[in-house]
């Protein structure tokens, strides 16, 4: 957890004096001031809204799945330990997503894809991650080229069948 802090402290002085970094850390610092007083309920976005808890982190049930794989049948986790894990996840996903929407504002696109990440893991330090995730990136681009034939050719065939029917 350190080196992830340590990182994040990283980000802030590497970024560019641009405008969007100037709002990102207007926004960090907003938020280290609300970290600081302690009040949860009245944290706010960058656009003056209020966010939620369940608006910041990321579902708890789901949190829990993952840390309940190594633990044994009759172990438990504790609360504390639940909601530390699940600030420290919504966190380092936000500090990650930070660095791939820099990356494609930069080149001028709206849509942040699996290459924005993998940069953004590579250029945040995490370059053991690239590897194996960009293998992912692969599979899951093929497996879902290979559904969309499929469905392709079903709708064909489908219509082939609807042609033929009325050719009879």
């Amino acid at each position: 957890m350190l080196k992830f802090c340590e990182r994040k402290q990283n980000k802030k002085r590497k970024m560019s004096n641009s405008e969007d970094s100037q709002q990102y850390l207007t926004d960090m610092l907003v938020k280290e001031e609300d970290d600081a007083s302690g009040d949860e309920s009245d944290r706010q976005d960058g656009h003056g809204s209020m966010l939620r808890e369940q608006d910041r982190f990321l579902p708890i049930c789901n949190i829990i799945k993952i840390m309940k794989v190594p633990v044994p049948q009759n172990g438990k986790i504790a609360k504390d330990a639940r909601e530390c894990i699940q600030e420290c996840v919504s966190e380092f996903i936000s500090f990650i997503s930070s660095e791939a929407i820099e990356r494609s504002v930069a080149e001028n696109r709206k849509t942040v894809n699996g290459d924005d990440l993998l940069v953004a893991f590579s250029n945040l330090g995490f370059d053991n991650y690239v590897e194996p995730l960009s293998i992912y990136l692969q599979k899951y681009r093929e497996s879902n080229k290979s559904d969309r034939n499929l469905f392709l050719e079903g709708s064909y065939m489908q219509t082939d069948d609807a042609n033929d029917s009325g050719k009879q």
